[in-house]
């Protein structure tokens, strides 16, 4: 089981920066892939950007450039930081994690969510 609680989102107007915590309940050594997506009304949700199991990060093209995707192991966390924002990053921005366990069933966990509105 991985618990995660998600933090810091907001309003904050186009051009503007904000940065979203991801705190999980046990150390993200043990998580083979760990990152954000995020759902805006009507829409699906879609990833924003992980850490695979490699350990490299893989970005949606629409955040390329504009976000980063970090994480401190000590505090077994993962951050978003936001840059250049845009009316259309207004969404819920979700964590997950994907944890590969001994038998190699995939188990997915999410974070609540948090509420990032952009505001033109």
């Amino acid at each position: 089981q991985v618990q995660l609680v998600e933090s810091g989102g907001g309003l904050v107007q186009a051009g503007g920066s904000l940065r979203l915590s991801c705190a999980a309940s046990r150390t993200i050594f043990t998580i083979n892939v760990m990152g954000w997506y995020r759902q805006a009304p009507g829409r699906q949700r879609e990833l924003v950007a992980v850490f695979t199991s490699g350990g490299n990060t893989n970005y949606a093209d629409f955040v390329k450039g504009r976000f980063t995707i970090s994480r401190d192991n000590a505090k077994n966390t993962v951050y978003l930081q936001m840059n250049s924002l845009k009316p259309e990053d207004t969404a819920v921005y979700y964590c997950n994690a994907v944890v590969v366990d001994v038998s190699g069933s995939m188990n997915d966990y999410w974070g609540q969510g948090t509420q990032v509105t952009v505001s033109s």
